[in-house]
């Protein structure tokens, strides 16, 4: 299959955007090998860091939807700032304090959160309150 010069070069960046995220495990995440001798401690390891990066590259990827932010520049952004939660008149509100000189960058990655999580709460499926409640008492 004949591809163009231009399409030959999308597909290499489109490779390397893919392996970043590998490579990003490794150096950042500490996925680098484990050495324990017991396998199921190993993969309990492995699946748990896994799982919160997953995690935290949703939370990311909410936050800068254009593109993937690597842990090593995220991290400062997202993780300097101090927060308090107020509840007043049934209602739950979460105040942040930013010490980051990026502050603008930051309340609008905030934003985005924000309005990525009503979307997902507004368009999810929901379980009825009583399968939420037993599902919640299993944890």
């Amino acid at each position: 299959m004949g591809y163009s010069l231009e399409a030959l070069g999308q597909l290499y960046r489109d490779r390397a955007d893919c392996e970043n995220g590998f490579d990003e495990l490794k150096t950042q995440w500490g996925w680098g090998g484990y050495t324990p001798h017991d396998l199921e401690r190993c993969n309990l390891s492995a699946r748990a860091v896994a799982l919160i990066y997953d995690w935290r590259s949703w939370y990311v990827r909410l936050a800068h939807p254009k593109t993937h932010l690597e842990a090593i520049t995220s991290r400062p952004l997202l993780l300097n700032g101090v927060a308090r939660l107020t509840r007043h008149a049934g209602q739950s509100r979460l105040l942040l304090t930013l010490a980051h000189e990026a502050g603008d960058q930051i309340k609008t990655m905030i934003v985005n959160i924000r309005e990525g999580l009503d979307f997902i709460l507004a368009n999810a499926p929901q379980l009825p309150k009583v399968e939420k409640s037993i599902i919640g008492t299993n944890y």
